[in-house]
């Protein structure tokens, strides 16, 4: 059995700006409906990487293919297979939810954009603010119609470029869940992050860059193996922070729906 052909393959991907090397022969894979989450700090080259992938950038050596079609060579047909979600989310406030939904699919000239639109509203639980504008929806349901939009035109690689930064806990949990139901539909996502707990959440695979080269790749548990075996300490495992604000959160709410 021949095995797929990578969603995204970058082979020896250098960029400089200036006298600044920022990618120094960067290697990975993606498998086709998958979720490959890239590591780095503040400066790392992630984003450059996708501004690569998403043909808004030119690398200066080293190849890179979407869907098959080279960045380079191939740009308008890479357009036509990626959507690139960045760091905040970019909804039309004056606009509400739906609208937001049908504008892109036309723009994107999908047959029946309403359809669409009420498809992905249902899809991503903003059926109920459908017809509200968007800049009263939390910042969780503002990201989540965010990467709905991603989702017009049925893309066959989405880039989420740090989704949950400037989120709190719970909204946090909210794009987590989505990314999950965007991947458990066939769509590969390729995910970039400094948070470690999500791609530890979400990946099937993760690289980590460092200093504009990719150091280490593997799935969590090949990552795990680079260290140590562990060894079983019994301790007093306190709650942390987050796990007090959500049952909190979750408690207060809980009670406000029961005195309705």
């Amino acid at each position: 059995m021949t095995a797929a052909a990578p969603a995204i393959a970058v082979r020896g991907l250098r960029k400089s700006f200036g006298d600044v090397d920022v990618l120094h022969g960067v290697d990975f894979e993606v498998e086709p409906g998958r979720v490959f989450a890239l590591l780095g700090s503040n400066g790392a080259g992630k984003t450059t990487v996708v501004r690569i992938l998403a043909t808004l950038l030119r690398p200066d050596s080293g190849t890179a293919t979407v869907d098959g079609f080279d960045v380079v060579d191939r740009a308008a047909d890479v357009r036509e297979s990626i959507s690139l979600t960045g760091q905040f989310a970019a909804v039309d406030e004056i606009l509400t939810g739906r609208e937001n939904l049908v504008l892109v699919a036309r723009l994107r000239h999908v047959t029946d954009p309403a359809g669409v639109a009420a498809d992905l509203l249902a899809r991503f639980d903003l059926t109920d603010a459908a017809d509200r504008r968007a800049s009263t929806y939390s910042g969780g349901m503002r990201r989540r119609l965010d990467i709905a939009m991603s989702l017009v035109g049925d893309p066959r690689v989405i880039v989420l470029d740090e989704p949950t930064t400037g989120l709190d806990p719970q909204a946090r949990l909210e794009v987590w869940r989505t990314v999950r139901e965007v991947a458990a539909g066939g769509t590969t996502v390729v995910l970039t992050t400094q948070y470690l707990d999500e791609a530890e959440q979400l990946a099937d695979r993760i690289a980590i860059l460092h200093r504009g080269r990719i150091i280490v790749d593997g799935t969590l548990a090949e990552l795990r193996r680079l260290l140590p075996p562990a060894t079983v300490e019994y301790v007093e495992r306190q709650p942390t922070l987050e796990e007090i604000f959500l049952a909190v959160v979750g408690d207060a709410r809980a009670e406000g729906e029961a005195s309705r």
